[in-house]
């Protein structure tokens, strides 16, 4: 829309102080099964450590990935369509349905609101990485960025996040901000974070996920995000109509999925 309303002085070239507003948002979604993995909270917080990536072997691989994405699509009709196609793989609704999200509001109630009319159980999983990052910006307001303490400081909290403590962890952070007497504006990525972990707490049973062997984390979407779109859509100089950008990601959608041939 910003794209369609914005005029500019040239026609081949941005001006001094104009901007393009030429990008467009794409709705990616992923579909696959996995087996249940079962593990506890320190086993995955050392997955984040380099010295501990020979844990990760014993991961269970995605089975029958399809991705797709759209440009054109509203995000309502992307979420029937992934909808739609876990009811073709489990009609009778019988496996487990998890859904891994962000923690966009938006997204969430149309995800809702889609399984409620579907008549399906999901689910809702916050994926752990979004977590992590959130508690980073946290720790730069009480460490210096690079420093072993900083480090520590997320380590600790992230183990107790994945013991399903996420309420306690947000009001402590708080109150060590409130203690050390910081204003509101360096504080303020502590706040961000804790009401990140409390807006969120129905998506954070860490506890709860690992025991039941479910994923936690989005790295499925998060490649498809890369290899669908970036790698071919986000090109430096690449100019595209709406029409051949979504024809393009269909064409790459079906190849990704293994159902270009047919």
């Amino acid at each position: 829309q910003k794209a369609e309303e914005t005029s500019h002085k040239l026609r081949t070239r941005i001006s001094r102080g104009e901007k393009r507003n030429a990008k467009r948002m794409a709705t990616v979604a992923a579909l696959y099964g996995i087996d249940e993995f079962v593990r506890t909270p320190e086993q995955v917080a050392g997955e984040f450590a380099p010295a501990q990536a020979a844990l990760l072997a014993q991961r269970p691989r995605p089975v029958a990935k399809r991705v797709w994405a759209s440009i054109d699509k509203e995000q309502d009709e992307v979420i029937d369509d992934l909808i739609s196609a876990a009811l073709d793989r489990d009609p009778g609704k019988r496996k487990q349905w998890v859904c891994l999200v962000d923690g966009d509001r938006k997204q969430l109630r149309r995800l809702r609101l889609a399984a409620k009319k579907s008549g399906v159980q999901i689910v809702f999983v916050l994926d752990i990485v979004h977590v992590i990052e959130y508690l980073w910006k946290a720790a730069r307001v009480f460490h210096e960025e690079t420093s072993p303490e900083a480090e520590k400081w997320v380590s600790e909290r992230l183990l107790e996040v994945l013991r399903g403590n996420a309420s306690h962890v947000a009001a402590g952070m708080r109150r060590s901000a409130t203690l050390r007497g910081l204003k509101e504006i360096a504080r303020k990525p502590v706040d961000t974070c804790a009401g990140y972990f409390l807006n969120n707490n129905a998506y954070l049973h860490y506890d709860e996920y690992l025991r039941r062997g479910f994923p936690i984390a989005t790295g499925v979407i998060e490649g498809a995000c890369r290899h669908l779109i970036k790698d071919r859509m986000d090109v430096t100089g690449a100019r595209w109509s709406l029409d051949g950008a979504e024809a393009v990601l269909k064409l790459r959608s079906l190849r990704s999925s293994g159902d270009f041939e047919a």
